[in-house]
């Protein structure tokens, strides 16, 4: 057995810090811009979320021989499994990918005919950002960030024990 196998629980709790971390990132930009109402682009600060989602599937067979368990045959009609080379993405059994994207909801309205960017009825665009919102997303993602720092010292408490045996 490759040491790299029994290593991959660093390599899977990594996915999912890096994961958090853009999405602490993204929080932490609404909350920065909470109040920005001119952007270069041109109007207020539009929220950024960032979404989760499965990276690249893994079928039993990849599973199994990455496991090092051994896929043989039974019948000559089965399909051929052979050598299949692993790309970085697939490496692990199980991978998450985070992406980024705008907040389209409506921005908030408010009534400030003092504002430099009110418009002529004396409104003004608010961004769509909503500080309760982000704090709780920001305490659920340390939370998840925390988790996973817990599993690599768990890992890291498994791989030293197992050397000292």
């Amino acid at each position: 057995m490759k040491i790299g196998k029994l290593l991959s629980g660093f390599d899977l709790s990594a996915l999912g810090m890096r994961a958090q971390r853009k999405k602490m990132n993204a929080i932490a930009e609404n909350i920065a811009n909470s109040e920005t109402t001119r952007t270069e682009q041109g109007g207020p600060y539009r929220r950024k979320m960032v979404h989760f989602r499965a990276g690249a599937q893994q079928t039993f067979a990849k599973a199994l021989e990455w496991s090092g368990a051994r896929l043989d045959t039974t019948n000559v009609q089965h399909f051929e499994f052979g050598d299949a080379a692993f790309s970085e993405a697939e490496r692990l059994p199980g991978s998450v990918e985070a992406e980024q994207q705008e907040d389209q909801s409506q921005f908030k309205m408010v009534h400030d005919p003092s504002h430099p960017d009110a418009d002529e009825n004396g409104y003004v665009k608010l961004p769509n950002v909503n500080i309760v919102t982000e704090m709780v997303d920001m305490i659920a993602a340390s939370r998840s960030y925390e988790a996973n720092v817990t599993a690599i010292n768990a890992a890291k408490a498994l791989a030293k024990d197992s050397l000292e045996i």
